[in-house]
């Protein structure tokens, strides 16, 4: 049977290579959103033909609308409408590829629906990771993980014998394009400084928090509840060349570790294909070629979004949900250049004197933190 698949945040990074996947993999695309690109959400319904397409900007929805009249594709708008794209088409996997916060409440219309869920939006685990697992628990759907780390750590547990076997995980990191810098040499830099990722093509957001590490602290907080290992199991390893995506440790000190070229397409297909593995559209990696690999620690004092992002997920609730959301204004900020990069970390630190102390917690408490998160960081400045 032909697999059908839907791609939420189809015009990012993500999402375009995702479609490159299923179109060489000749899948069917059922459903395709974006926030607000009217021009390349056309192009990509004129090309796979979707029943169903939705913008979260509704001006924008309006405008597709018009341009796509002559289609079958039927047009939806807002965050309503991301949903239904989510949930209603028939679908058997759905990526979720949709940036920041944004991507918490379709991850949950997927799962909801009885859908598998494939997931490239690491803030719908980090800000509700308790209410994403419940989700999939109460329909027994899997998250299939697209995150090249995540990826690479649910490939090597693949052959784990038994959940007490697993000593810790770790993650690789590339270390971004201030590596081995001090504090004082990145505390003028700017945003296009920090849009220079030495080894992925990624989104602008992603790509300055892999600048600041802060990437990698929100990947501490999604393996935790992926894999349902505790954060000090969890340990961080800057490995500049990227081809080790991550690593898992058992308790004989056997390591397992998951290679391959720093490109996308891998962990998408994989996450499309699982169990079954087919022909890559990424090259072979000659490690001969590569010829070394290097790995250091990371630095903490210079890259402190790190610590931030495991004190949160150390107090649990609410508190992995308030620095994602403070994280996302402020990299909106510097982005913007109304902030320092410096200021990154301590705007961020805002965040948890304004969190509620819920253990358990609704949608609504997640948007009201970040509500308050957000306004944090905007008094700080």
């Amino acid at each position: 049977m032909e697999k059908k698949i839907a791609v939420l945040g189809s015009t990012g990074s993500i999402g375009v290579q995702s479609l490159d996947v299923a179109e060489k993999a000749g899948y069917q695309v059922k459903a395709l959103t974006a926030n607000r690109d009217f021009r390349k959400l056309e192009e990509q319904i004129r090309k796979f033909k979707p029943e169903m397409a939705a913008l979260s900007d509704t001006a924008a929805a309006a405008e597709l609308r018009l341009r796509c009249k002559d289609t079958p594709t039927r047009i939806y708008s807002g965050a309503e409408g991301v949903c239904m794209c989510a949930s209603e088409t028939d679908a058997d996997t759905v990526i979720d590829s949709i940036v920041g916060l944004a991507g918490l409440r379709p991850a949950l219309s997927v799962l909801e629906s009885g859908k598998t869920l494939a997931l490239a939006n690491k803030e719908a685990l980090v800000a509700g990771g308790y209410l994403v697992l419940e989700a999939a628990k109460k329909t027994g759907k899997k998250i299939l993980p697209v995150d090249s780390e995540h990826s690479a750590i649910f490939q090597c547990l693949q052959g784990k014998p038994s959940n007490k076997a697993l000593k810790k995980i770790i993650l690789t990191a590339s270390g971004g394009p201030f590596f081995g810098k001090t504090r004082d040499e990145i505390k003028n830099v700017t945003a296009a400084d920090a849009l220079k990722h030495p080894n992925w093509d990624m989104g602008a957001k992603i790509t300055i928090d892999s600048a600041s590490m802060f990437n990698k602290g929100l990947e501490l907080i999604e393996a935790h509840f992926l894999f349902g290992v505790a954060p000090e199991s969890i340990d961080i390893l800057v490995h500049r060349e990227s081809i080790i995506h991550s690593m898992i440790e058992y308790d004989d000190n056997s390591v397992i570790a998951q290679l391959g070229l720093p490109d996308m397409r891998i962990p998408i297909q994989y996450a499309l294909t699982y169990p079954e593995r087919f022909v890559s559209p990424v090259g072979e990696l000659n490690l001969a070629e590569i010829g070394k690999l290097t790995f250091f620690e990371p630095d903490y004092e210079v890259f402190d979004c790190l610590n931030i992002c495991r004190e949160a997920i150390t107090k649990g609730g609410l508190y992995p949900a308030a620095v994602n959301s403070a994280n996302e204004e402020a990299n909106r900020l510097f982005r913007e250049g109304k902030i320092g990069f410096l200021d990154l970390g301590r705007l961020i630190r805002t965040a948890f004197d304004v969190t509620p102390d819920k253990k358990e917690f609704t949608l609504e408490d997640v948007f009201e933190t970040d509500r308050l998160a957000r306004q944090a960081v905007l008094d700080a400045v």
